[in-house]
């Protein structure tokens, strides 16, 4: 699974997707975690299975959402307190919920 981190100006999204994937290593999961930008978002998209949007950019969540359908990529919002997440645990829980409900989707 291919987790893109997205935020302003892709610092802090590297610190995310760094502990992500390695939560995501520690598991055993194939997971492979990049961080972006919103500008590069676009590009981005098409080499992500799941979006994680930071929490500054919550105004930009609907629009992010229907980018995303358009190619089936689930996205998820990371809580304001995400950069307490040291270990990365909680945020890979975030992406097993949305890659979650993205199943459910599917058979339905």
């Amino acid at each position: 699974m291919r987790i893109l981190v997205v935020c302003g100006a892709g610092a802090s999204s590297t610190f995310v997707a760094q502990r992500v994937q390695r939560a995501a290593h520690d598991r055993g999961l194939p997971y492979s975690a990049s961080a972006g930008t919103a500008r590069s978002l676009p590009i981005d998209l098409d080499q992500a299975d799941v979006v994680l949007v930071g929490p500054h950019l919550a105004p930009d969540l609907e629009r992010i959402r229907q980018d995303a359908a358009t190619r089936g990529v689930r996205v998820a919002l990371l809580p304001e307190d995400v950069f307490t997440d040291l270990t990365g645990t909680r945020t890979l829980a975030l992406v097993e919920e949305a890659m979650g409900a993205r199943e459910s989707a599917d058979t339905v």
